[in-house]
């Protein structure tokens, strides 16, 4: 039974099964930056920012991303190896499949379902909230009760604090965003790639115009001393906002969930992980930086939308508008990557036999893994629905780094097992990379906090149950093999 939990599929195997699939290969280098940026700069940004502020770091925010970058830039460069060296859609599954063996790759894409589906149900919690506050400011009220989850106070625009029975905008924006990945892998690139650079635009103008009505006292004390409990500001506070907005770097690993459907995966992938990353990195800190001195960290305690409190900050009111709207665009481009790669990586296991046959079924029409993409339609909108904002952040981010650590552990077995295989892209300065990739990773991991952890643990026990009631006895690689 051992020999069959960590039966792996070899790198010919995995590249037979590239050559025999369906998904079109469409995609070049820019779309993959585009697929890259749409998905980084979103809810980490626009909402996850202010929480992060407000309740770990304050100003020193603009280091938490730092740290949360290098720690991204090590995961990045292993990430870009294995999309170079196993150009095969489902991400860090697949890569595990070919390093660890079976029963650690359903961990990870066990793993990678919570950071994809609760990922865009965080993003689309955030979306709402957006909505709302756009809504508000036409003299457009929806119903309170309609608008959040009833788990988690919500601070109306008009300073109310309500709780919900639903959120039905964020549940409306993930069927919406999910029909449109059923129709077609071309058509969602061509709409990400427009609202990116809408998304990109709004950054660099906020930014621009933030800058001249920075008010220095709110940067005093930068780092703010700890309040005696660990994360509560203080270094240890940085440390904590590092793992809380982690969540807003998650797309780059998301484009390596595209790489069957790239036309040259061998050298696009590397272009688009790497170079989404870059873009991303640098917008982040200097947004942080505007929005903490723009207004006072405290402020953003509870607030719904950071971004456009920031920017009333500011004499041009008729930006806030155009933010908004800038924000409620970009962050539908985050929920569209976001499933996308889900779909991709439910598609893998099911041609593996890990989960049902059905959910790698192909459209005859639209060539897109239509089953899987309704499924987590169904699956994300109870989450979007009823889950409070900060609780899903956190799952996502937690569960993020565990498949960052697994991916750097992977490059380490690869180079000791298969050193001769052809790598169009090789990480540099292996060992030391990797390892500082997972030491990094896992420091955010524990700033996260044991509440975290336990829900990961949670998650992954449900998954090992399914697996040994399900996916062991249809495991396509252990039926081969006995």
């Amino acid at each position: 039974m051992a020999s069959g939990l960590l039966a792996k599929k070899t790198v010919q195997e995995l590249h037979a099964e590239a050559e025999a699939q369906t998904l079109k290969r469409v995609l070049g280098p820019w779309h993959l930056v585009s697929l890259g940026i749409g998905a980084i700069i979103g809810a980490g940004l626009f909402s996850l920012t202010g929480i992060a502020a407000a309740e770990n770091a304050g100003p020193a925010i603009a280091l938490s991303f730092v740290v949360a970058a290098i720690g991204c830039t090590f995961a990045g460069l292993c990430y870009s190896e294995f999309s170079s060296m196993i150009p095969v859609a489902g991400s860090a599954y697949t890569y595990a499949y070919a390093t660890m063996g079976e029963l650690l790759a359903w961990i990870i894409g066990w793993d990678l379902v919570l950071e994809y589906a609760v990922g865009a149900a965080t993003v689309s919690i955030s979306w709402s909230r957006y909505v709302v506050t756009l809504l508000h400011g036409y003299g457009i009220d929806l119903p309170a009760q309609l608008v959040a989850s009833p788990f988690q106070p919500l601070k109306l625009p008009d300073g109310t604090v309500v709780h919900g029975l639903i959120n039905l905008p964020a549940v409306f924006i993930v069927v919406v965003v999910s029909l449109l990945l059923m129709i077609g892998i071309q058509e969602s690139a061509r709409t990400n790639a427009v609202i990116v650079v809408i998304k990109v635009t709004v950054v660099v103008v906020f930014i621009a115009v933030g800058w001249a009505f920075i008010k220095p006292a709110n940067h005093v004390p930068f780092i703010p001393p700890n309040t005696g409990t660990f994360g509560e500001f203080g270094w240890s506070g940085i440390l904590k906002g590092a793992g809380t907005i982690f969540f807003a770097y998650i797309g780059f690993d998301a484009v390596s969930t595209a790489a069957q459907e790239a036309r040259k995966p061998q050298k696009d992938m590397p272009i688009g992980i790497i170079g989404s990353l870059i873009i991303c990195t640098v917008l982040y800190v200097l947004f942080a930086y505007v929005m903490t001195g723009l207004v006072h960290y405290t402020e953003f305690r509870g607030h719904a939308a950071p971004a456009a409190l920031a920017i009333a900050a500011t004499p041009f009111l008729w930006l806030k508008t155009a933010v908004s709207l800038a924000i409620i665009a970009g962050l539908t481009s985050v929920i569209l990557v976001m499933l996308l790669g889900q779909s991709r990586v439910f598609y893998s296991m099911s041609r593996d036999g890990l989960v049902p046959r059905i959910f790698s079924d192909v459209h005859p029409k639209f060539r897109t893994p239509w089953r899987s993409n309704l499924l987590f339609m169904l699956f994300v909108s109870l989450f979007s629905a009823f889950a409070p904002i900060s609780w899903v952040g956190h799952m996502t981010s937690i569960g993020t780094l565990f498949a960052f650590v697994v991916v750097c552990g992977g490059i380490l077995i690869m180079r000791k097992t298969h050193p001769d295989l052809p790598r169009p892209f090789r990480t540099p300065l292996v060992p030391l990379v990797p390892i500082l990739g997972i030491v990094v990773c896992l420091a955010m991991m524990y700033g996260l906090g044991l509440s975290n952890w336990l829900r990961l643990f949670v998650w992954l026990a449900i998954g090992q149950a399914i697996y040994f009631a399900y996916s062991r006895f249809h495991s396509k690689l252990r039926a081969k093999k006995t």
